[in-house]
């Protein structure tokens, strides 16, 4: 099992085409890790993909490790601002759900490398794997409170909750947004908003209806 370097990340680096190198190679590693897995994908063949040497590589990184664990964390950020800009504005919390998976689901069909890394790094750093959700759980824990406080949904365990709402839209994600992208994200988006939202118990007419 990998386990980060006792002594950290490498500096980042001081100059802008420094930094630019180190994101090319970050980009490199999304897409051959994505494609190939953690496994198949090298060094070497990250480098090449990157159109750097392979020196260059340990100028930034230790390891492949370092980079799986660097990417994680870049879908993180990125998923977390997307998801953020997607619900500004939304008058409750239960639109901030609709709004919050296609959201998801249309950030992981345009990242879908990246979402494979996420997915890799459980076999890889299973420590950076559970951070990953546990931040997002945390987070949506929060939300879920104070929505219940505001009486915009029913009061529950939130800790559950955020779990398993994110479990809803993890694999929905996979299913609609990686496995097959052939369809628009309406029909997912609304059959998992309508579980969300209502559950899976029959809906009753109200007395005297028809």
């Amino acid at each position: 099992m990998s386990q980060p370097h006792p002594a950290g990340p490498l500096p980042a680096p001081k100059t802008q085409r420094g930094e630019r190198t180190r994101q090319r190679i970050l980009d490199a590693a999304e897409r051959e890790i994505g494609a190939r897995g953690f496994a198949e994908a090298s060094i070497a063949t990250i480098t090449a993909e990157a159109d750097v040497a392979q020196g260059t590589f340990y100028l930034y990184f230790r390891s492949k490790e370092e980079v799986l664990r660097e990417l994680v964390l870049r879908m993180g950020r990125r998923l977390r601002h997307h998801l953020t800009r997607a619900i500004v504005g939304a008058p409750d919390r239960l639109a901030a759900e609709r709004l919050g998976i296609h959201a998801f689901l249309e950030f992981v069909r345009a990242n879908p490398n990246l979402y494979r890394v996420v997915a890799e790094s459980q076999f890889v750093d299973p420590a950076i794997h559970r951070s990953y959700y546990e931040e997002f759980a945390a987070g949506y824990r929060d939300l879920l409170e104070d929505a219940a406080a505001r009486g915009e949904i029913a009061a529950g365990d939130a800790e559950v909750r955020a779990w398993a709402l994110m479990g809803v839209t993890d694999m929905v994600g996979r299913r609609f947004s990686l496995y097959d992208t052939s369809e628009t994200l309406d029909r997912a988006v609304e059959a998992a908003f309508d579980l969300v939202a209502h559950g899976i118990a029959p809906r009753r007419e109200p007395p005297g209806h028809g």
